[in-house]
């Protein structure tokens, strides 16, 4: 590249040369060339393309397997990495997280071209997970302030548009905004009736579900408290429901929540009850979706019978994703079925790095933008 007449050129050219790339052409230019990679991370080209609209790709949570396989010494001399897919190409690649100065860092959870991650400390002897948040494609991280191990074992790690951070569990929860004036975490108490499933934060509250039905039939409600409500001495959740609603808790089994396309749409995800019996079979998977302005539901999506019967053999699945976009995963499946809200439904072959086929994921919206300090 040194004898390249492209060397000729001055920086600000080059610059707005690959300016006009789209993002996904600007990170395969990346890995020409060490000049290009130089060229396309720098300060003043990121800053150039801050408003590209992000890649929206589906990463992939580690199997637990994956972090206790590997202990101890070894665990240095593994280069952490991230597998992501690409639902416009229909590729996947992965990530390399080898600049984060910590042992088989854990993704959790994304948000504004961000990935949150657990991680060790190599120099720490025992162990001690902080919680990082990194951009992948800048190689940037920052060190969010000390938790307790716990924290990483019982805690659901929760991130909104603004990159708020909520770890919350069944009887309390850390908030962290993120401010220069509220550097710190702020505890609080749930309150919850029980332990609280698929929580999300979004529209500057958190939405959970919960079961507060009895030990031999489940009966679950959907909880909201707004990021306003939170107090040292207790966390004002409010159960939101309406006469209109009818049974739509009771015909949905296993029900779970993701974030929907903005921040007014709410989505719920679960098997299709075919009986009110009280172990009854389902007949598909079914996903409605509410908005949040009118508290309306309504069907988003149905998954199809032949892409259902591979889950109806299936003793165990997984659901992620959100936004466009719902993923579902089962064990000894060996691919992803994907509902897109505007293309339908569709199988993804050659999922990475699970035997088992039980993958976890997240959304990552995928940016070439600086972190702040």
């Amino acid at each position: 590249m040194e004898s390249s007449p492209i060397n000729r050129l001055p920086p600000d050219s080059l610059h707005q040369i690959f300016s006009s790339l789209p993002l996904r052409q600007i990170m395969i230019c990346r890995s020409v060339c060490k000049f290009f990679n130089q060229l396309l991370t720098s300060q003043c080209f990121t800053e150039i393309i801050s408003t590209r609209p992000p890649l929206n790709l589906l990463a992939l949570r580690p199997p637990h397997h994956h972090s206790h396989r590997h202990g101890g010494h070894a665990a240095a001399n593994i280069r952490p990495f991230i597998h992501v897919y690409d639902p416009e190409e229909n590729q996947w690649f992965r990530f390399n997280l080898d600049f984060l100065p910590f042992r088989l860092p854990q993704p959790v959870a994304s948000s504004s071209g961000l990935i949150y991650l657990w991680g060790d400390s190599i120099d720490s002897v025992e162990s001690s997970k902080s919680l990082v948040a990194c951009n992948p494609l800048t190689r940037q991280f920052k060190v969010l302030p000390q938790l307790g191990s716990a924290w990483s074992r019982h805690g659901t790690v929760l991130v909104d548009s603004a990159n708020r951070v909520m770890v919350l569990t069944e009887l309390a929860a850390l908030y962290y905004s993120g401010t220069v004036m509220a550097n710190q975490w702020l505890k609080f108490s749930s309150n919850l009736p029980s332990k609280p499933r698929s929580p999300v934060l979004m529209s500057s509250s958190v939405f959970a579900l919960c079961d507060v039905g009895s030990p031999w039939r489940s009966q679950w409600k959907l909880f909201s408290c707004k990021l306003t409500n939170l107090t040292i001495t207790h966390t004002n959740w409010i159960c939101l429901e309406k006469h209109e609603w009818g049974d739509i808790f009771d015909i949905i089994k296993r029900p779970r929540l993701l974030r929907g396309n903005g921040d007014s749409k709410l989505l719920m995800i679960g098997g299709l009850k075919s009986t009110f019996s009280l172990n009854p079979a389902c007949s598909t998977i079914l996903i409605l979706r509410l908005d949040l302005e009118s508290l309306e539901w309504e069907e988003a999506g149905r998954m199809p019978l032949d892409m259902y019967r591979g889950f109806q053999e299936s003793s165990k699945f997984k659901v992620f994703g959100g936004g466009d976009r719902v993923y579902f995963s089962a064990k000894r499946m060996g691919k992803l079925a994907m509902w897109d809200c505007w293309q339908g439904w569709r199988w993804i072959d050659g999922v990475p790095g699970y035997a088992d086929g039980l993958c976890r994921g997240f959304v990552f919206d995928a940016k070439l933008t600086m972190m702040m300090p």
